[in-house]
């Protein structure tokens, strides 16, 4: 079992930026695949960015590339989501996610879920 712990969202005008950090509980944190994911109101959960167990190999959504970035501290047991120039189509609840296999962009591939944490940029 892994537990996923969010934080960081928040209130920005557009074009600010946010860091949104996701702690993971268990001794093997460097084994995982790490996403970000994001659902607006009325909308299906979307991919936004992936990272490899070593940081090697990494995706983004298109919608984010430029913008977003994924990293991840094993040492501290922690996904980080830096987001710059934020507009507000990024508006949404974000997640971040275990995945034990490969990096992906499909969400059913992963196996763990953090509860999410707002984020909400106004225009």
């Amino acid at each position: 079992q892994v537990q996923l712990v969010e934080s960081g969202g928040g209130l920005v005008q557009a074009g600010g930026s946010l860091r949104l950090s996701c702690a993971a509980s268990g001794r093997i944190f460097s084994r995982y695949v790490l996403g970000w994911f994001r659902q607006a109101p009325g909308k299906e959960r979307e991919f936004v960015a992936a990272i490899s167990r070593s940081g090697s190999n990494i995706l983004y959504a298109d919608s984010v590339k430029g913008r977003f970035t994924i990293s991840r501290d094993n040492a501290k047991n922690t996904v980080y989501l830096q987001m710059n120039s934020l507009k507000p189509e990024d508006t949404a609840v974000y997640y971040c996610a275990v995945n034990i296999g490969a990096v992906t962009t499909e969400s059913s591939r992963y196996d763990y879920w953090g509860q999410g944490t707002q984020v909400t940029v106004s225009s």
